[in-house]
């Protein structure tokens, strides 16, 4: 690969005179034509107009130290070189023209030469990857014209030292998302690691998606706390339950509204939206929003720009969004309910988060994390006798617990139990009673099938009943009773058509009970040997 330098002409220090006298001394541009361990086979020097002269002359002495080497100038143009944004102007445009390819060449940009300003802007377009190079400085050294020089990567992760201290510092912002929780599920860990670099790299949309209770508002928290304390926000985090927001209310708690907006709008309102300014917004449930919240969100995600209720005249608000849901947005949109246009939008960073029934090998150390801050919180240490931690967690892994909400319930059970521990040790009597108390509470939730739904259960797949609408599922109890009640197939069908098949010239009633019975993978055989009594005392409502 070829080497290709781009440096900046120095007025004074590859300014020697024009006599012979020059080769005397050390000249940063021309030095770096002698290096023996660092071949230059292209050389953009960058200079003004005025400095043409002088341009010739180095480039002239660079061509005879390295006559192989291509030597070539580009003229940049500012009146003030010590003025940062006409400088920063010029050089930007030469990064913008200059056609690099990294794939094919090595580049260096030489911040030896040229005023401070122009040496910082060239390091900031470097940095910044305008201009896909290391950098290189040349320096003088007693008694050669060659000098000395160095080679800097900008890519810190090269220097162990400072590699490390990133690690130490990337893996302590992980820690702290994970509320300091030595989690050992795989999936959630590369969440976290991943959620961790896009918080301090990212003021985009991040969507938090998963079950009530699996920590989308603790980690939206935490996220904010992070960024705050890497100085990427300096406002502050604007929470709200969008399932609390209706009609004019609403627009007024996102937006704000002007006085007199709507009737008892008796006084101005700032609205969270600009309350969130600098800082960071979470809408929890935002698919609860109705489709003209979503319209004016979206276009304030977009241009940071929004119109409070009742005015004609725009605010701004730089914010970034947490969005989360426990919903589907994806059908949401298919229903017409939420905007495809604003989804695509919150969409670039989502992290759906596991249930805690999909993460129990972290159930030791949420409990371990459930008891310290209930200890911190009563001021007095709590914990688990041998057997009763034992107990509680066989439990807590079975298929008896269901966790419906999730970490919260997780929360309860622990707070319960603590609560209840006398002396502070939680024994295997409380931990019965709160196994009974959780199994109660979730059974409760539980659809309990009726009669009827056990005896259609025994002639049809579950399958096929979890798809029919109740009016399907009630005219199929009334056929099956008359298929149960007839001697036959026909018997049944003039039962069952006994209007429609006055009007139709042909009379198969048979054919028809068939086709409908094969629909639900039936035949009038199998329903009648099939025993249901319950089936028979049916009475439709």
């Amino acid at each position: 690969m070829k080497n290709i330098v781009i440096g900046i002409l120095g007025t004074r220090l590859d300014q020697k005179g024009l006599g012979k006298k020059r080769w005397n001394y050390w000249r940063p541009s021309v030095s770096l034509l002698m290096q023996d361990n660092f071949q230059v086979n292209e050389f953009v020097l960058l200079h003004q107009i005025q400095e043409q002269a002088l341009a010739e002359l180095v480039m002239q002495d660079m061509r005879t130290q390295n006559p192989t080497a291509l030597i070539h100038n580009y003229l940049v143009a500012y009146e003030n070189p010590w003025d940062f944004e006409q400088v920063y102007n010029q050089l930007y445009q030469f990064a913008r023209s200059y056609e690099f390819n990294p794939e094919q060449n090595n580049y260096y940009v030489h911040i030896t030469t040229g005023t401070h300003v122009a040496q910082i802007c060239l390091f900031l377009l470097t940095e910044a990857n305008y201009i896909p190079a290391k950098l290189i400085q040349t320096s003088p050294a007693k008694g050669s014209l060659k000098g000395t020089y160095q080679i800097i990567d900008l890519d810190l992760s090269r220097y162990d030292q400072i590699a490390s201290r990133f690690a130490k510092e990337a893996q302590e912002g992980i820690n702290y998302l994970k509320g300091g929780i030595a989690t050992r599920n795989k999936a959630f860990n590369h969440l976290i690691e991943q959620l961790e670099q896009v918080s301090i790299r990212s003021a985009a949309p991040i969507f938090l998606t998963g079950a009530t209770g699996v920590g989308k508002s603790q980690l939206a928290k935490r996220i904010f706390d992070l960024k705050k304390q890497r100085g990427q926000v300096s406002g502050r985090l604007v929470e709200v339950n969008c399932a609390t927001l209706r009609g004019d209310n609403a627009m007024s708690a996102l937006f704000g509204h002007t006085k007199g907006a709507f009737t008892g709008a008796v006084m101005a309102r700032t609205g969270l939206l600009r309350e969130a300014d600098k800082g960071l917004l979470f809408l929890d449930e935002i698919g609860e929003l109705g489709l003209d919240e979503q319209a004016m969100l979206l276009r304030a995600i977009e241009d940071k720009v929004f119109t409070p209720f009742g005015s004609d005249k725009e605010v701004n608000s730089d914010f970034q969004l947490i969005a989360g849901t426990n919903r589907d947005l994806f059908e949401q949109v298919r229903r017409g309910k939420f905007r495809e246009d604003l989804l695509a939008r919150i969409n670039l960073w989502t992290y759906q988060l596991p249930s805690l029934k999909e993460r129990l090998e972290d159930l030791e150390p949420n409990i371990d994390y459930e008891l310290q801050q209930f200890t911190h919180k009563i001021g007095h240490k709590v914990s688990f006798n041998q057997a009763a931690r034992a107990q509680y967690s066989k439990f807590a892994h079975s298929p008896k617990a269901l966790w419906r909400a999730n970490f919260r319930d997780l929360n309860s059970s622990i707070t319960r139990m603590a609560t209840l521990a006398k002396g502070g040790r939680i024994t295997e009597e409380l931990v019965q009673l709160e196994i009974e108390r959780l199994c109660y509470d979730w059974d409760s939730f539980q659809v309990k099938k009726s009669t009827t739904d056990e005896s259609l259960l025994s002639l049809c797949s579950e399958e096929i009943l979890a798809n029919l609408d109740l009016f399907d599922r009630m005219q199929l109890i009334q056929v099956l009773k008359i298929c149960r009640q007839s001697r036959s197939l026909a018997d049944a069908g003039r039962c069952l058509f006994n209007i429609s098949r006055t009007q139709r010239a042909s009379q198969n009633d048979s054919h028809r009970l068939r086709v409908y019975l094969q629909k639900y993978g039936l035949n009038f055989e199998f329903i009648q040997k099939a025993s249901v009594p319950t089936l028979d005392n049916f009475q439709s409502p």
